[in-house]
């Protein structure tokens, strides 16, 4: 959770996790910076961070923390940016952060800033394993980048959210290649969840965090049951915004 106030000038962060900078690192001072250098007019701003989503669990926290910083400001001082326009904006600041300016499911293309949104969720309930290991984007991207193949075709996902006869298999996730190799208790969770029932499990961004989606509550608290503890555990179900 992200609290914003004014003060006259500058840009301070605090948090309530040891471990997170600080300083102009953080994605929120990035944020502020990039409005403050946009519209020099804007005073300054307090920032204090209640730190929910760990670091290096691939669940986005820091550049969720930043669309919040972007919008906040957007608002606090009246700015009226539109949320094209913020999105713009946030794509200086990371690949992530223009999807959780607006949310909801949407479709990434270029590097993840060229958004479509989509009429609904994927259905079902989804189950989120946290593993106490938390694992370098920087590191991720950069094992990675030279193993992927650019002549493969991309995944017809409108055929997905729109057809009669959906699959997962699109959704597969690259960073596995990498991740899983490096760290096996990724793996050994991604098939523990399908062989507690889950019609998928996939490895979320370049995290830690494995989620698995189940067709029944149930089934889903079944599993659920199995990795406490050690594992943090998230139970939820999609949002149409």
């Amino acid at each position: 959770m992200v609290t914003l106030t004014k003060r006259s000038e500058g840009c301070t962060i605090t948090t309530d996790m040891s471990g997170i900078p600080c300083d102009a690192t953080n994605t929120c001072a990035k944020a502020y910076h990039l409005l403050k250098n946009t519209f020099p007019d804007i005073g300054g701003v307090a920032i204090h961070l209640q730190k929910v989503i760990p670091p290096g669990t691939g669940l986005g926290g820091g550049s969720s923390n930043a669309a919040t910083v972007l919008k906040g400001l957007n608002e606090l001082y009246r700015l009226s940016l539109s949320t094209e326009k913020l999105e713009t904006l946030a794509s200086r600041i990371g690949a992530d952060v223009p999807f959780f300016i607006r949310g909801g499911t949407q479709i990434g293309d270029g590097i993840g800033e060229i958004l479509t949104p989509v009429p609904s969720p994927v259905k079902g309930v989804y189950l989120l394993i946290l593993p106490e290991l938390s694992i370098s984007t920087a590191w991720a991207y950069g094992a990675l980048k030279n193993r992927l193949e650019s002549s493969e075709q991309r995944p017809n996902f409108a055929h997905f959210f729109y057809g009669n006869t959906p699959s997962f298999s699109i959704f597969e996730n690259d960073f596995e290649r990498i991740v899983i190799p490096a760290h096996p208790e990724i793996g050994t969770i991604k098939s523990r969840l399908l062989k507690a029932g889950a019609e998928f499990a996939s490895l979320s961004g370049s995290g830690s965090t494995v989620f698995g989606i189940f067709g029944e509550e149930a089934d889903a608290r079944l599993a659920e049951s199995k990795f406490q503890p050690p594992c943090r555990t998230i139970l939820t179900t999609p949002v149409k915004l």
